[in-house]
């Protein structure tokens, strides 16, 4: 492919966008049919279960890091510059943000990425969600909320480079990074092969951890041959979300950008998805889950977002893809902060849901 060709011809911003709409397609469509939810794995893990969803979240980060470690061991992709690692990072921020976003997620049911996903299989209360997540995540950017945000940000900063490397501070390197991303796939695919798995799940989750590694590849490409400055990125949700609310609301003349590209690209694949399998069906409240619930769940992973530089996907697979030390702080912080949401809101609800089984006592007889 004559990336410098595409670009002269289309722009970088254009080429950009494109990048992320094959991107989020593929990750749209795979993250559908293989029902990848961070939410899901963790409650498994809590509840003590290895179960599909745990396992395919596994598959899918596994696949994300080995795909991301082979390209810079081979030479194809250089992540120095990401803003992840080059930039000035908050540990404060990544934790209180990861433990703030793992209540959101679980009380809104999924991540940022599946309430994208799940608004393209008719799901309202994730479009909603979804919607609430874009308008605070933009909040917390640059709006009322910035200021919170910063100064929980600046409680423990870090400087970019080694420091926010795990392997450099462990004084490894990518061959190591791709040894231990390789043991973490292994692992994945050896869980997996005892599930009886049907195609899907197997693809579905193997194909979802390749697009974060090609979401990086396609944007160091552009970089590489491009004239103007453009900054190396993956996978990300936040970030985009609010974005396209700006662009809507605000002047929809600025330039395109792999964000921008993503999100349509993301609803399209999961479209599809749902499409081939049957899955489309318009959903709207009900249950033990109300709207209040969705709406404050909502407000907590865009704030919590955005105070930890990414949501489940962007800080947790695309960051902890090229060993940020920021970025699993947060993973970290997510799956403890999804675990006592869960503890604390879901699991009174299903012990008053557990049929109570009646105590028949035994007649008793005294001897004369």
């Amino acid at each position: 492919m004559d990336w410098v060709e595409w670009i002269e011809r289309m722009g970088e911003p254009a080429v950009l966008a494109l990048c992320g709409l094959a991107a989020g397609l593929g990750f749209g469509f795979f993250a559908q049919r293989s029902r990848f939810c961070l939410r899901a794995a963790v409650i498994e893990f809590w509840h003590g279960q290895f179960g599909d969803k745990l396992t395919v979240w596994l598959l899918a980060f596994g696949t994300a890091v080995v795909g991301v470690q082979l390209l810079i061991v081979m030479g194809g992709l250089d992540v120095s510059t990401a803003r992840q690692l080059s930039a000035r990072g908050s540990l404060s921020g990544a934790l209180i943000g990861g433990l703030i976003f793992g209540v959101g997620m679980v009380m809104t049911r999924g991540c940022a990425s599946r309430l994208l996903v799940l608004s393209a299989n008719g799901n309202l209360r994730a479009l909603l969600s979804g919607l609430i997540f874009a308008v605070v995540a933009q909040a917390s950017l640059g709006g009322v909320l910035s200021p919170l945000r910063e100064s929980i940000a600046g409680w423990w900063v870090v400087d970019g480079g080694p420091t926010r490397s795990v392997l450099a501070q462990i004084g490894a390197g990518p061959w190591d990074g791709l040894v231990f991303a390789a043991v973490w796939l292994i692992t994945a695919l050896f869980f997996a092969y005892h599930s009886g798995w049907a195609f899907w799940k197997w693809a579905g989750g193997i194909g979802t951890g390749l697009m974060v590694a090609l979401a990086w590849w396609l944007t160091y490409a552009v970089m590489s041959n491009s004239f103007e400055p453009v900054q190396i990125q993956g996978l990300t949700f936040s970030g985009p979300s609010a974005e396209w609310l700006m662009r809507v609301l605000a002047d929809p003349g600025e330039p395109w950008t792999f964000g921008l590209g993503l999100m349509p690209g993301v609803f399209l694949g999961s479209l599809v998805g749902a499409l081939v399998g049957g899955d489309w069906k318009l959903e709207g409240f009900g249950g033990a889950y109300t709207m209040p619930r969705y709406i404050i769940g909502a407000v907590f992973m865009g704030f919590g977002s955005m105070l930890a530089g990414g949501c489940a996907v962007g800080a947790g697979m695309t960051g902890g893809a090229i060993f940020a030390v920021t970025a699993w702080v947060t993973l970290g912080g997510m799956w403890v902060g999804g675990g006592a949401a869960d503890y604390l809101l879901d699991r009174p609800r299903r012990q008053a849901a557990e049929p109570v089984m009646p105590v028949v006592a035994a007649a008793s007889s005294t001897a004369p």
